[in-house]
């Protein structure tokens, strides 16, 4: 398939993006389902929030397992069964009453993302791009996960002016199956180069696992997944509960938003959109600069806009220039891990490689997640959980200055 890997929108790379703009684009909207089925069933609002958090710690413990079938059976059935997975979720979630029905549930959500989202599809775009358009190539299929999320919660949120939350859980599902009609683009991609296949997945593994930059890498993850989780479950209610119902400076009426229960929506679409150019930008400079640096002055740069949003009046205006700005380095760190894993360690088990990092995302997507219900609901507002991601965010920007860059098998030689 030398076509797919000469040029950078290859088949493979335009499905692989569809895939995940659907996945991410219903997996974005799940924060906007807080209040209303909080609402509906008079949950405490740690009930829900739980449940969104189940569903990011199985995303992450699914991802290596995803990834590990992708490559031993096939890259195309482990997104059908991903695909199959998210949808079951999605129809029995839409029956579940009480919070243990939806927390254990969103179990299969979860693993759906895992086999539709990044752990599977980056991998699969890994392998079919030269050296030269690796970086751009998974910074524009990070990019279409953004773009999903620009559609993703505002469409939940004006399909519940029409219908039940439950049916927009239902239409969901279908949406999931709906895309597998990209599937024959994802073609098999070609074997790995002879030096890599010399090695197991067991061996290759295994000495990942002991690498101190691997284990950098994998800790500096964690911030990512609690700022991204923490903010797609919990920001559209905490704007609809800290910005009120007035809007003296217009900033809503001129987003044609009526109430700040929508600008919740809005905001996670604002990250989206700004994220879509970010995201690209990230994979497009990690092809030319060091990928530990850009990834410190990512994380460098969300806790610096995180601290100055909440130390500041937080009003319609100061939320949009947030949703911007964060937006901007919102999934930036995606393309750069990615690409850093596939560049220290190779590309025939990169799904595998990038699946264990990406647990560490989801570990901190679980915190962000549950941390913010539990906290909510201790002190009635999320001040406490936004100064905790303040932090941790200053640590990954630390802890990947010492990772070294040299390629693993370039490090065994020289040793």
């Amino acid at each position: 398939m030398p076509n797919s890997r000469s040029s950078l929108f290859s088949p493979i790379l335009i499905g692989g993006s569809l895939i995940i703009m659907v996945g991410f684009a219903i997996r974005a909207s799940f924060g906007v389902f807080q209040i209303p089925i909080a609402t509906e069933f008079g949950w405490m609002r740690a009930d829900f929030s739980l449940a969104i958090a189940i569903q990011n710690l199985a995303w992450g413990i699914g991802q290596p397992i995803f990834g590990a079938i992708a490559e031993r059976f096939g890259d195309r059935r482990a997104i059908v069964l991903g695909a199959v997975f998210y949808a079951v979720g999605l129809v029995l979630s839409s029956f579940a009453v009480t919070p243990g029905a939806h927390q254990f549930l969103e179990i299969l959500v979860g693993f759906g993302i895992a086999g539709t989202g990044f752990g599977v599809i980056l991998a699969v775009v890994g392998r079919t791009s030269s050296n030269a358009n690796r970086s751009m190539a998974l910074g524009v299929a990070t990019a279409a996960g953004s773009a999903g999320q620009v559609i993703g919660a505002p469409t939940a949120e004006w399909l519940m002016t029409m219908m039940s939350w439950q049916s927009v859980f239902l239409l969901f599902a279908v949406a999931i199956l709906a895309v597998l009609a990209a599937l024959p683009m994802m073609r098999i991609p070609p074997p790995a180069p002879r030096g890599e296949m010399e090695e197991s997945m067991r061996e290759i593994v295994g000495k990942t696992l002991v690498d101190p930059s691997y284990i950098l890498i994998f800790i500096g993850f964690f911030s990512c997944g609690y700022q991204l989780g923490f903010i797609t479950a919990h920001f559209p209610a905490m704007i609809t509960e800290m910005c009120g119902a007035i809007d003296p400076s217009g900033t809503l009426a001129s987003l044609g938003v009526s109430t700040t229960s929508a600008l919740g929506a809005v905001a996670i679409a604002l990250i989206g959109i700004a994220n879509i150019s970010g995201t690209i930008a990230a994979g497009w400079l990690g092809n030319y600069f060091s990928r530990k640096y850009l990834l410190a002055s990512v994380y460098l740069g969300r806790t610096i806009i995180a601290a100055v949003f909440i130390l500041m009046p937080i009003t319609p205006a100061s939320v949009v220039l947030f949703s911007l700005a964060m937006g901007a380095l919102w999934l930036a760190t995606v393309p750069l891990t990615s690409g850093l894993v596939a560049h220290l360690y190779g590309v025939r088990y990169m799904g595998t490689l990038y699946g264990i990092v990406f647990f560490s995302h989801q570990l901190g997507s679980f915190m962000g997640v549950w941390l913010g219900g539990q906290l909510y609901d201790l002190y009635g507002n999320y001040t406490a959980v936004w100064w905790v991601g303040v932090g941790v965010g200053a640590l990954s920007a630390v802890v990947h200055l010492p990772v070294n860059e040299t390629p693993h098998h370039l490090r065994r030689v020289a040793a």
